[in-house]
């Protein structure tokens, strides 16, 4: 749940509080997952986070060597990117926008690519993370819910659907980093219907015409 942080995790000010959901723990057995969350989960900013398009965060575990190695963190437990899925088998160039997937009684959908925020650099003290994040693509991505289940650590994440395969994650990723300078690739992309209604706005708000 989020939490206000004081003192070494202050933004500024060390006297300046924040609040924020990122500290993450494992939760084991089974855990309710709803429309918006999961129980016990929610957000602290819901102009920019949560709501049914980003009801669950996915980062895949195949990512966490690379950080430990590069930031020299090697205290870094699953969750540390504020996931609330950590992954092991899917990776940005593989899962698509719009991928159904069964997880525990379940049904989600991938909506959007994640873009990191500052809270990612709040959290470990490292001025460019979020930055460094977006140069490697190693963003992770959001699920929206079809179908509200019990889910638990260990599940399988089985694909059932697949409509849109020219649209990865990491392809998406890329075009809006890139959708003022291409503007045709970001039209493209925004006429996605199972993209995420707020990217399909900013794609189209930075496209001119």
């Amino acid at each position: 749940m989020p939490r206000t942080m004081v003192g070494i995790h202050a933004t500024g000010s060390p006297d300046k509080p924040w609040q924020t959901g990122i500290f993450k723990a494992p939760v084991y057995g089974h855990v309710w997952l709803g429309t918006l969350n999961l129980d016990g989960d929610a957000q602290a900013d819901l102009s920019v986070h949560g709501g049914p398009h980003k009801a669950i965060n996915a980062y895949p575990s195949e990512h966490y060597p690379y950080w430990k190695q590069t930031l020299h963190l090697p205290d870094m437990p699953y969750g540390a990117f504020g996931e609330n899925f950590t992954t092991s088998g899917l990776l940005e160039d593989e899962v698509c926008i719009g991928d159904v997937f069964h997880a525990g009684e379940a049904l989600v959908q991938v909506s959007q690519p994640r873009q990191p925020c500052w809270k990612i650099e709040r959290r470990w003290e490292i001025q460019d993370f979020g930055a460094r994040m977006k140069q490697t693509g190693k963003t992770g991505w959001y699920f929206r819910v079809l179908r509200e289940g019990y889910v638990e650590a260990g599940n399988t994440l089985v694909l059932t659907g697949r409509s849109f395969p020219q649209w990865t994650v990491a392809t998406a990723y890329a075009i809006m980093r890139n959708r003022r300078t291409d503007a045709t690739a970001a039209r493209e992309l925004a006429r996605c219907p199972a993209l995420s209604p707020r990217w399909q706005e900013n794609l189209i708000a930075a496209t001119p015409g």
